[in-house]
């Protein structure tokens, strides 16, 4: 293939893994038996608003409700509230809306229907904190564990211990109507209690493990936190809490759904692909520098199978940032993974976020080619030092091999395509 040919067909990957996870394609055929009383829609996470508006179409009944999505990523809605706030890093509108659904879905009776949009990216964008702790207190944690490393189930435990809305409270709130929660996942292993903190799925954590978590990173926590966490006062609803007996919880969209998509567009051109994992953890740069041994050995060998193949993950890896870059997981693996290949002929890759957000940067993700290190060193940048700034979005900026989608209103996590010609 020749260049143009070989982001083309990357690209056609990417674009069917985010179709496959859109909101008009799994919503519709997962709507509930209507109730007797009323229908409250809820919901939060990036691609929320986009559900909500699927759903209101499809639901020939009244319905109201209020969504918490991330801003740029609000669509109109008849009778549906829409409220945008902060991600990552929460904000008050975020707090305000999460207060407001809260308060939406007491005093209910066994009749009504609470319906839970719930996607990735709700746990910042549902951000109420504990009676006993400030939202910028939260919110001086929530940064804290985002530049520390942590997987984000990690981060979402910690987050749920200071919530009064996150991990099954919000269902226990809505006793005793029925709860059905519609998700699209982002999460390694599709863990329904870990998407959006699982505001209605019962959370299996506790106060300790919050703690010990906070103890391993060395989060300088503020003392309102610490106090909190070391009361354990009000713990989340656990499995088997009479609370969350009405509650059904559908996954919809899931990152394995979304590489078997791009899998099938591989097939279609006679490029074989190796579905590598949809749930790969680990320090990004970590990922890529491995996923550069894998893709050498089949070019040099033919294993795992010969080229032309097609090297496909998901998951959700992490950047601890030590430098002044802005981070950015799919960039920083990219850029590791340029650095072990080595300009290697015939092995290119894309990596990208399905929601069209790498990290705090409104970019998706990038390419890397043959030439992307010899182009870079005749620009004068260094790519190593790059890498070592965390500044991968800085890197590929320069070189114009950004991909920047906008919002995509979906999210089923990280996307990476590597291609061994």
């Amino acid at each position: 293939m020749t260049p143009e040919a070989t982001r083309s067909f990357l690209r056609s990957m990417f674009d069917a893994a985010v179709a496959a996870a859109m909101p008009e394609q799994c919503v519709p055929q997962n709507l509930p038996p209507k109730p007797k009383g009323r229908t409250i829609v809820v919901g939060t996470g990036k691609a929320s608003a986009a559900m909500a508006q699927v759903f209101e179409k499809a639901w020939d009944a009244r319905v109201e409700g209020l969504i918490v999505t991330r801003y740029g990523h609000a669509v109109p809605c008849e009778h549906i509230e829409i409220v945008e706030a902060a991600h990552p890093v929460p904000d008050d509108a975020g707090t305000k809306g999460a207060r407001r659904m809260l308060s939406m879905v007491r005093g209910l009776s066994p009749d009504d229907l609470v319906v839970a949009l719930i996607s990735g990216g709700g746990s910042a964008l549902l951000s109420l904190p504990a009676e006993s702790i400030s939202a910028e207190e939260k919110r001086a944690v929530n940064r804290a564990l985002l530049k520390s490393g942590a997987p984000i189930s990690e981060m979402n435990c910690v987050r749920k211990h200071l919530s009064a809305i996150k991990g099954g409270r919000l269902a226990a709130a809505a006793y005793p109507a029925r709860v059905v929660s519609l998700v699209i996942s982002d999460v390694p292993g599709d863990d329904l209690a870990a998407v959006g903190s699982g505001p209605t799925v019962a959370d299996p954590t506790t106060f300790a493990q919050a703690r010990a978590i906070i103890a391993k990173y060395k989060i300088d926590a503020p003392s309102s936190v610490i106090r909190h966490l070391e009361s354990a006062i009000d713990e989340t609803p656990k499995p088997g809490d009479y609370r969350l007996a009405s509650v059904e919880t559908k996954l919809i969209a899931s990152p394995q759904k979304s590489l078997e998509a791009a899998a099938a567009i591989a097939r279609a051109q006679s490029i074989t692909p190796i579905i590598l994992g949809d749930s790969i953890e680990g320090e990004a740069r970590e990922v890529g520098f491995v996923m550069a041994g894998i893709a050498l050995q089949a070019r040099r060998f033919g294993q795992p199978l010969p080229a032309p193949c097609v090297l496909i993950s998901g998951g959700e890896t992490t950047v601890t940032v030590r430098g002044s870059g802005a981070g950015g997981r799919n960039v920083e693996f990219l850029l590791a993974l340029a650095l072990k290949l080595d300009g290697a002929e015939k092995i290119t890759a894309l990596a990208a976020d399905t929601d069209g957000v790498d990290g705090a940067r409104e970019v998706a993700g990038a390419f890397i080619m043959a030439d992307t290190l010899s182009r870079a060193r005749a620009m004068g940048i260094d790519p190593w030092a790059s890498l070592s700034n965390n500044d991968g979005h800085g890197f590929f900026e320069r070189l114009c091999d950004q991909i920047i989608t906008g919002p995509t209103l979906t999210n089923v996590n990280d996307f990476r395509a590597v291609f061994i010609a």
